[in-house]
């Protein structure tokens, strides 16, 4: 295998360093804390900035038009809710990390995940995939313990405030054991492959991870849609009518090759507004809400679809699976440099054993600097394949049903009209609401391409 990043820099340092090793002395924990503690700064400052537009009582000069200043009030209260909230969570949630790290939380949680794994099976520590697998379940049952609080204020306070949650009590614990248990039976066996894999492949174990994980996907985008998402939510088909002839027409058009088209009743759980389509290769099919068919013409549902569609016909989807397929395999290939570092563990309080699951989290604290800016960069890709499927739309003729659609799903889902640019660019992948009307109103039209898909 080839050099490693901290190979060749302990080569350079060996003159400084003695008989001492690079990673004898890298403060994996201080630099963790370190970097935890900026980025929540960052974060805060940018939600301060988010917050102080919300403030704002005036409508911004390029929605005048298009929003009332009762339509703008409501968005703007709806977001202050939302953000104050997200400052007392965000400031509860780096306390909570930062005290786990420091006081060695999860070497206590391991240990005592290989307490309970002894009383319930007899095994000992040296069944670690078995221990491994106690420990995510131990794990994921005090994360939701913790974040339940915030969850029901959010949906039950804030969402019931401003008209969007629909759920009763009954099906939120319903919808939430569901998913456990879905989650459970899904994630153990995933687990357990990922780290078997990795204990029987050596060194270069990062490629066999990587292939088992894109199987893993392939199959889950499969049966999600099929088999899981109607444990939680009814699908019926589009009746037969005006809004079906016109979807299906457009489909058509632009060779799309639909076998299916759904209503989700979206509104049992949230009043917002959604709309997608899925599938492989020449099994196609869209998902509409209910809630978008209540508040929509026919003509602005079948914009907002030419822009989903848009997406389909740039190859968006492609192109951000084989970005993400890359985005895996340098992360596997940097984890097999970290898995074996003793003094990684060491550093987090794990001073007798390197389970790989442990160093699998562990390495995500360390490489979170680099998540960080991947995460920035998808934003900007995404933001700019947004302004493509809009243009798709706008060059089918959508021009101006897109953009009502799109000024209807705004004030149906109150989002923010006074968004703050840094914000905004940091952390939302879809351009404001501004931005996507001037492109749609000042961009060309590109008819060479409207007539290709015609």
């Amino acid at each position: 295998m080839g050099t490693s990043f901290f190979d060749t820099l302990q080569h350079s340092l060996q003159p400084m360093l003695g008989n001492k090793t690079f990673t004898d002395n890298f403060p994996y924990k201080g630099s963790v804390l370190a970097f935890i503690s900026l980025v929540f700064l960052w974060e805060e400052y940018l939600r301060y900035r988010h917050y102080r537009n919300l403030r704002s009582k005036v409508v911004p000069t390029a929605l005048r038009e298009y929003v009332s200043d009762e339509e703008f009030r409501k968005a703007q209260a709806y977001g202050l809710d939302k953000t104050r909230f997200g400052f007392v969570e965000s400031l509860f949630t780096q306390i909570q990390n930062t005290l786990s790290i420091v006081y060695d939380f999860m070497p206590w949680l391991w240990g005592l995940s290989g307490n309970i794994m002894f009383k319930v099976t007899g095994y000992g520590k040296e069944y670690e995939i078995t221990q491994s697998i106690m420990f995510f379940v131990v794990l994921s049952i005090i994360s939701t313990v913790i974040s339940l609080p915030f969850s029901l204020y959010s949906t039950f306070v804030i969402e019931e405030r401003h008209g969007f949650n629909k759920q009763t009590l009954k099906l939120y614990f319903t919808d939430m054991i569901k998913g456990h248990l879905v989650a459970g039976a899904i994630g153990m066996p995933f687990l357990a492959g990922f780290l078997k894999i990795i204990k029987i492949s050596g060194d270069n174990f990062y490629f066999y991870v990587w292939l088992f994980i894109v199987v893993f996907q392939l199959i889950m985008v499969s049966i999600f849609p099929t088999f899981i998402q109607p444990l939680f939510n009814k699908f019926d088909p589009l009746p037969e009518g005006e809004l079906r002839t016109m979807i299906e027409a457009l489909a058509s058009r632009i060779h799309f090759p639909l076998t299916k088209l759904f209503v989700i009743d979206g509104s049992k759980r949230s009043g917002h507004s959604n709309a997608y389509f899925y599938g492989f290769f020449k099994n196609k099919r869209i998902v509409l809400y209910d809630t978008l068919l209540e508040h929509s013409s026919n003509d602005e549902i079948c914009a907002v679809l030419a822009h989903e569609l848009g997406h389909w016909a740039c190859n968006h989807t492609l192109k951000m699976l084989a970005f993400t397929q890359v985005h895996l395999f340098v992360t596997f290939y940097m984890f097999s440099q970290f898995v074996n570092n003793k003094e990684m563990y060491e550093s987090f309080g794990f001073m007798d054993v390197t389970p790989t699951l442990v160093g699998f989290l562990l390495f995500n604290y360390i490489y979170s600097p680099v998540e960080s800016v991947i995460g920035f960069v998808v934003n900007i890709i995404s933001r700019r394949h947004e302004f493509q499927a809009d243009k798709f739309a706008r060059d089918l003729g959508y021009a101006a049903t897109l953009a009502s659609g799109l000024i209807k799903l705004q004030l149906k889902n109150l989002g923010t009209m006074n968004p703050d640019w840094l914000h905004s660019m940091y952390h939302r992948s879809h351009p404001e609401l501004v931005e996507r009307l001037n492109a749609i109103k000042y961009q060309k039209s590109d008819s060479t391409k409207a007539e290709k898909v015609e």
